[in-house]
C-alpha cells in the first residue's frame, strides 16, 4: 500500500511538471499563428514624459514668496550670497542664449547651485509643476 501511494505521488509530480513545462512553452512561443518569430524589439529608450507648460501667473506667486529675496522683484538679481551675483533675468541676450535655456533653469531650481548659494528647491518642497511655473515666470522678465 505504501508503494502505491508513492507511485501516485510520483505520477502527480510528473503531471504537475508537464503542466508547468507546457505553460512555460506556451508563453515563450511566438504570437503568430504562422509560426513566424515575433518582430525584434527596437533598442529605443522609452520616451520621456512631456514636460508640462508652466503658468507664469502661478509662477509669479511662487517667485514672490521664495525667490525675491535673492533675485529681486524685477528679476534683475545682483544679490551676492557667496561672492557671485545672482543672474539678471532682464538681460534679453543672456536669456536668449541656449546655454541658459529651460533645462538649465530647471536644473538650477531643482538641484540648486552650491557655489552661488542657490538652494535645491525640490528638496524644500517645490513640486515639478511649480518649477515649470517659475520657469514660465522667469521667462517674462526678458520680455519687459
Amino acid at each position: 500500500m505504501a508503494r502505491s501511494n508513492l507511485l501516485r505521488c510520483g505520477a502527480a509530480l510528473l503531471v504537475i511538471g508537464a503542466i508547468a513545462l507546457a505553460a512555460w512553452s506556451f508563453r515563450a512561443a511566438p504570437a503568430s499563428a504562422t509560426g513566424d518569430p515575433p518582430p525584434a524589439k527596437a533598442d529605443v529608450a522609452p520616451a520621456k514624459a512631456p514636460i508640462p507648460k508652466g503658468d507664469a501667473a502661478a509662477g509669479k506667486k511662487i517667485f514672490t514668496s521664495k525667490c525675491v529675496q535673492c533675485h529681486k522683484a524685477d528679476g534683475s538679481g545682483g544679490i551676492k550670497l557667496t561672492g557671485n551675483p545672482t543672474p539678471n533675468w532682464r538681460d534679453a541676450k543672456r536669456m536668449a542664449d541656449p546655454q541658459y535655456g529651460d533645462e538649465y533653469l530647471r536644473d538650477c531650481i531643482t538641484n540648486g547651485k552650491v557655489k552661488s548659494g542657490m538652494i535645491a528647491w525640490s528638496k524644500a518642497g517645490v513640486k515639478p509643476l511649480e518649477i515649470e511655473h517659475l520657469i514660465a515666470y522667469i521667462r517674462t522678465f526678458a520680455k519687459k
